[in-house]
């Protein structure tokens, strides 16, 4: 199994539609006892929040965000937690809108402190 998230600032690698995460956007993630929740901003996102689980190297969660325009939005997520072959941590994404119409796929990668 993949090293714990806990602590890990991860970022998109792509950005998504406007209005949605991008790679300004900055996630910290937190694990404790199969539980997975993050912080995040930058971008069009003010503030969001995901709260959910951990099973081997699949994370279940919950997330909602305040955009810019003061939208707020929330959805589900499924993720898949790979190590990378540097050592840092990817999270293959597939979401789906619960506020709003639409799904996708993302992919997010853990930042570096010398940027990557």
């Amino acid at each position: 199994m993949a090293r714990s998230l806990d602590g890990l600032v991860l970022a998109p690698v792509a950005d998504q539609a406007p209005g949605q995460v991008g790679t300004r956007t900055r996630f910290t993630y937190h694990e404790q006892d199969g539980a997975v929740w993050a912080e995040y901003a930058g971008g069009d996102v003010v503030r969001g929040r995901l709260v959910g689980t951990r099973e081997g190297d699949r994370l279940d969660f919950r997330y909602v965000q305040l955009k810019t325009d003061g939208g707020t939005s929330s959805g589900h997520c499924v993720s898949t937690v790979v190590d990378l072959p540097d050592g840092r941590v990817r999270l293959d994404e597939t979401w789906e809108w619960e506020s709003r119409r639409g799904s996708g796929t993302s992919v997010v990668e853990q930042v570096t402190a010398h940027g990557h």
